[in-house]
């Protein structure tokens, strides 16, 4: 009987260690379901500082917006947008993406040099939030139907992406200590 219940045993917890190890690999996950997934949360980060209370909390969140800002902007213009550009040839609407990006990053550093006790800092947030949204609306209402529509490989597309967000996002501190606490 208990050799038996420790066979039993052996097998569900060795189907757990299969059934985690299958979910840890990452299957090719579609570029726009990517870029849209980072949208999603950093709305949310966005959303609960508007809850958030006390400085430390504020700048903490604030660290890790900015963090998950410059990676997602990175990767856009480094892989996707280069591939859409050449695909939909709708210069207006890549030009107008690439603009939004530098006007973000000009307020993602000045945030970075502040701190939540300084003038300005939940106003610079709020206005940044509020950018990203825009900006995030656009993408979603107009670049990523061109982009479907021009039959790009999204898959493999989306496979760049996130290489290239895993190695940036391991190269920062930051980074690092959200892979810890994913353990």
């Amino acid at each position: 009987m208990a050799a038996r219940k420790a066979r039993s045993t052996r097998r569900s917890s060795s189907k757990k260690v299969g059934r985690s190890r299958r979910t840890r690999q990452t299957r090719p996950q579609d570029a726009i379901a990517l870029l849209r997934a980072d949208h999603a949360r950093v709305q949310e980060m966005f959303d609960r500082f508007e809850r958030t209370r006390g400085d430390d909390r504020k700048q903490r969140l604030v660290e890790q917006i900015c963090l998950e800002l410059e990676v997602h902007a990175t990767i856009e213009e480094e892989i996707f947008y280069p591939a859409v550009r050449e695909a939909i040839r709708d210069d207006e609407v890549m030009d107008e993406a690439e603009v939004e990006h530098q006007s973000a990053k000009v307020l993602i550093r000045e945030l970075e040099a502040m701190s939540p006790d300084d003038e300005l800092y939940d106003a610079k947030v709020k206005v940044l939030g509020e950018y990203v949204k825009h900006h995030v609306k656009e993408e979603q209402n107009e670049m990523f139907p061109q982009a479907r529509a021009a039959e790009l490989d999204l898959k493999e597309l989306g496979e760049q992406l996130r290489e290239r967000k895993e190695k940036l996002m391991s190269g920062s501190p930051l980074g690092a200590v959200r892979r810890l606490m994913a353990r």
